[in-house]
């Protein structure tokens, strides 16, 4: 179970978004990319590398992604506005540092940039092989990881459908 100031960021960061991106389906995978690239304990990529925030975002990739696309853009700058961070893609980089809401409202927004549905959510917290399989096909479209690991999805998944039900 994540820390409580943790889930509470991404309560507040869900809130500030309009309410049909605060939907199961996206709760879940928000929380599951969360558990996937950093097991919500580092907000800096291992070995000093190029990714920031609990959900791991690189400047020329997820961010710039998140402030350029059309279906984004206005929320982007709008969570930037009221989280008081220059709308560029390094200021974003470096407040997502320390800034768990600015991280968890651009982990939604680059999943509000694929115009596939999010994956439906099982009714039960043991997800079955096939639908771990689909919601790790939805990560891997969106997040393009350099080093994926598909071997840890499964878990990821179950903790997040774990921390939804809760």
């Amino acid at each position: 179970m994540i820390d409580l100031a943790i889930k509470r960021s991404i309560n507040k960061a869900l809130a500030m978004l309009p309410m049909k991106m605060d939907t199961l389906a996206a709760r879940v995978q928000v929380y599951a990319i969360g558990y996937q690239e950093s097991e919500f304990e580092v907000r800096r990529q291992y070995n000093n590398g190029p990714a920031a925030s609990f959900w791991q975002f690189e400047r020329g990739g997820g961010i710039v992604g998140v402030i350029t696309h059309r279906s984004s853009v206005g929320f982007a700058r709008e969570i930037c506005l009221s989280r008081d961070v220059e709308f560029e893609s390094k200021a974003i980089w470096k407040a997502m540092l320390e800034d768990d809401v600015l991280g968890a409202a651009f982990a939604r927004l680059l999943l509000w940039t694929d115009p596939r549905p999010l994956p439906s959510v099982p009714d039960r917290i043991v997800p079955t092989d096939a639908e771990a399989s689909l919601s790790w096909q939805y990560y891997e479209r969106n997040w393009r990881p350099g080093q994926p690991h598909p071997e840890k999805w499964h878990a990821s998944y179950a903790k997040a459908l774990e921390e939804v039900a809760l």
